[in-house]
Protein backbone atom coordinates (compact mmCIF):
# COMPACT_ATOMS: atom_id res chain seq x y z
CA UNK A 1 0.00 0.00 0.00
CA UNK A 2 1.17 3.74 -0.82
CA UNK A 3 0.04 6.55 1.88
CA UNK A 4 0.10 9.69 0.12
CA UNK A 5 0.86 11.91 2.22
CA UNK A 6 -0.80 14.73 1.09
CA UNK A 7 -4.04 13.30 1.77
CA UNK A 8 -3.16 12.46 5.70
CA UNK A 9 -3.37 14.65 8.87
CA UNK A 10 -0.20 15.22 10.89
CA UNK A 11 -1.09 12.31 13.23
CA UNK A 12 -1.43 9.68 10.97
CA UNK A 13 1.90 10.57 9.30
CA UNK A 14 3.43 10.62 12.76
CA UNK A 15 2.21 7.14 13.47
CA UNK A 16 3.67 5.64 10.06
CA UNK A 17 6.93 6.91 11.07
CA UNK A 18 6.94 6.56 14.07
CA UNK A 19 6.49 3.00 13.30
CA UNK A 20 9.02 2.32 10.31
CA UNK A 21 11.98 4.79 11.24
CA UNK A 22 12.90 2.57 13.93
CA UNK A 23 14.80 2.49 16.14
CA UNK A 24 14.74 6.12 16.98
CA UNK A 25 17.19 6.90 20.13
CA UNK A 26 16.03 9.30 22.42
CA UNK A 27 17.19 12.93 23.22
CA UNK A 28 16.91 13.40 27.23
CA UNK A 29 17.33 17.21 26.66
CA UNK A 30 18.21 19.09 29.81
CA UNK A 31 17.21 23.38 29.74
CA UNK A 32 17.26 25.80 32.14
CA UNK A 33 15.62 28.69 32.62
CA UNK A 34 15.48 31.40 34.84
CA UNK A 35 16.78 28.46 37.50
CA UNK A 36 14.44 26.30 36.73
CA UNK A 37 15.39 22.76 35.75
CA UNK A 38 13.08 21.54 32.41
CA UNK A 39 13.70 17.32 31.39
CA UNK A 40 12.17 16.04 28.21
CA UNK A 41 12.69 13.17 26.11
CA UNK A 42 12.38 13.57 22.16
CA UNK A 43 12.13 10.23 20.25
CA UNK A 44 12.77 12.36 16.73
CA UNK A 45 16.59 13.02 17.49
CA UNK A 46 19.67 11.51 14.74
CA UNK A 47 23.09 12.48 14.47
CA UNK A 48 23.63 15.12 11.39
CA UNK A 49 27.61 15.29 11.48
CA UNK A 50 31.00 14.54 12.99
CA UNK A 51 32.37 17.47 11.91
CA UNK A 52 30.96 20.05 13.00
CA UNK A 53 29.66 17.41 15.58
CA UNK A 54 26.08 18.12 15.06
CA UNK A 55 22.64 16.49 15.89
CA UNK A 56 18.99 17.38 14.67
CA UNK A 57 15.72 17.19 17.63
CA UNK A 58 12.51 17.92 16.11
CA UNK A 59 10.34 19.46 19.10
CA UNK A 60 6.65 19.47 18.45
CA UNK A 61 4.32 22.45 19.52
CA UNK A 62 2.10 22.55 22.62
CA UNK A 63 -1.64 21.88 21.75
CA UNK A 64 -2.37 25.93 21.48
CA UNK A 65 0.98 26.30 18.78
CA UNK A 66 3.38 28.06 21.06
CA UNK A 67 6.43 26.38 21.81
CA UNK A 68 7.31 23.71 24.50
CA UNK A 69 9.75 24.62 27.34
CA UNK A 70 12.29 22.46 25.65
CA UNK A 71 12.70 24.53 22.18
CA UNK A 72 11.61 28.25 24.34
CA UNK A 73 14.60 27.87 26.43
CA UNK A 74 16.81 26.85 23.70
CA UNK A 75 15.93 30.14 22.00
CA UNK A 76 16.29 32.23 24.79
CA UNK A 77 19.50 30.33 26.50
CA UNK A 78 21.07 28.77 23.17
CA UNK A 79 22.48 25.96 25.12
CA UNK A 80 21.46 22.73 26.13
CA UNK A 81 22.56 19.34 27.51
CA UNK A 82 20.97 15.90 25.87
CA UNK A 83 21.67 12.95 28.01
CA UNK A 84 21.02 9.10 26.72
CA UNK A 85 18.74 7.14 27.99
CA UNK A 86 20.11 3.99 29.67
CA UNK A 87 18.17 0.76 30.60
CA UNK A 88 18.03 2.31 34.40
CA UNK A 89 16.44 5.42 33.55
CA UNK A 90 13.71 4.21 31.56
CA UNK A 91 10.91 4.57 34.20
CA UNK A 92 12.14 8.72 35.01
CA UNK A 93 12.66 9.57 31.63
CA UNK A 94 8.99 7.98 30.86
CA UNK A 95 7.71 10.34 33.55
CA UNK A 96 9.37 13.10 32.52
CA UNK A 97 7.34 13.63 29.03
CA UNK A 98 4.36 14.90 31.34
CA UNK A 99 3.53 18.38 30.71
CA UNK A 100 4.24 20.65 33.65
CA UNK A 101 3.68 24.44 34.29
CA UNK A 102 6.52 26.02 32.70
CA UNK A 103 7.67 27.03 36.43
CA UNK A 104 8.01 22.90 37.83
CA UNK A 105 10.85 21.12 37.37
CA UNK A 106 10.69 18.01 36.23
CA UNK A 107 13.78 16.93 38.11
CA UNK A 108 11.89 17.80 41.29
CA UNK A 109 8.40 16.66 40.50
CA UNK A 110 9.50 13.23 39.20
CA UNK A 111 12.75 12.68 41.56
CA UNK A 112 15.50 12.89 38.62
CA UNK A 113 19.00 13.66 39.70
CA UNK A 114 21.15 15.85 38.37
CA UNK A 115 24.52 16.99 38.09
CA UNK A 116 27.27 19.88 36.89
CA UNK A 117 29.40 18.76 34.82
CA UNK A 118 29.90 21.23 31.86
CA UNK A 119 30.49 24.26 32.87
CA UNK A 120 28.63 27.26 31.79
CA UNK A 121 25.78 24.52 30.32
CA UNK A 122 22.83 22.71 32.00
CA UNK A 123 23.19 19.97 34.12
CA UNK A 124 23.01 16.10 33.13
CA UNK A 125 21.27 13.33 34.70
CA UNK A 126 23.77 12.05 37.05
CA UNK A 127 23.49 8.48 35.90
CA UNK A 128 23.22 8.82 32.42
CA UNK A 129 26.25 6.98 30.83
CA UNK A 130 26.27 9.20 28.03
CA UNK A 131 26.36 12.99 27.64
CA UNK A 132 26.52 16.02 25.33
CA UNK A 133 26.87 20.00 26.12
CA UNK A 134 24.97 21.50 22.87
CA UNK A 135 24.66 25.18 21.77
CA UNK A 136 22.10 26.52 19.42
CA UNK A 137 23.01 26.26 15.39
CA UNK A 138 19.34 26.87 14.01
CA UNK A 139 16.30 26.34 14.01
CA UNK A 140 14.68 24.74 10.55
CA UNK A 141 11.90 25.89 8.91
CA UNK A 142 9.32 23.38 7.89
CA UNK A 143 6.90 25.90 6.65
CA UNK A 144 3.25 25.29 8.23
CA UNK A 145 3.93 22.21 10.60
CA UNK A 146 3.76 21.87 14.59
CA UNK A 147 7.13 20.52 14.57
CA UNK A 148 10.42 22.71 14.61
CA UNK A 149 13.68 20.57 14.23
CA UNK A 150 16.62 22.27 16.07
CA UNK A 151 20.06 21.93 14.71
CA UNK A 152 22.47 21.68 17.87
CA UNK A 153 26.22 21.73 17.66
CA UNK A 154 28.12 19.13 20.34
CA UNK A 155 30.65 20.94 22.13
CA UNK A 156 31.70 18.09 24.62
CA UNK A 157 30.68 14.63 25.51
CA UNK A 158 30.62 12.85 28.54
CA UNK A 159 30.87 9.00 28.94
CA UNK A 160 31.15 6.97 32.09
CA UNK A 161 33.68 4.76 31.15
CA UNK A 162 32.78 2.41 34.31
CA UNK A 163 29.60 2.03 33.08
CA UNK A 164 28.13 -0.42 30.58
CA UNK A 165 25.57 1.82 28.31
CA UNK A 166 22.41 -0.24 27.68
CA UNK A 167 20.46 2.29 25.24
CA UNK A 168 16.70 3.15 25.25
CA UNK A 169 15.37 3.40 22.06
CA UNK A 170 11.83 4.18 20.58
CA UNK A 171 10.06 1.75 18.25
CA UNK A 172 6.67 2.60 18.06
CA UNK A 173 4.86 4.26 20.66
CA UNK A 174 6.63 1.63 22.79
CA UNK A 175 10.11 1.44 24.33
CA UNK A 176 12.69 -1.40 23.46
CA UNK A 177 16.24 -2.08 24.91
CA UNK A 178 19.09 -2.32 22.52
CA UNK A 179 21.71 -4.51 24.13
CA UNK A 180 22.31 -7.41 21.34
CA UNK A 181 24.92 -6.97 18.81
CA UNK A 182 25.07 -8.50 15.86
CA UNK A 183 28.37 -9.06 13.73
CA UNK A 184 28.47 -7.96 10.13
CA UNK A 185 29.54 -10.67 7.84
CA UNK A 186 33.38 -9.70 6.30
CA UNK A 187 33.28 -8.29 3.16
CA UNK A 188 34.69 -9.85 0.21
CA UNK A 189 37.90 -7.84 -1.96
Amino acid sequence: MIHNLEQLDANKIYHIMANTVIPRPIAWIVTQNNGIINIAPFSFFAPLSSKPATVVVSIGLKEDGSQKDTLANINKTKKCTICMVDEHNLEKMHFSSASLAKDESEASKFDIPIKEVFEGFPPMIENASIAYSCTFNQLINLGDTRTQPVVLNIKSIYINENKEFKPVARISREYSFLGKKIHAPKIKQ
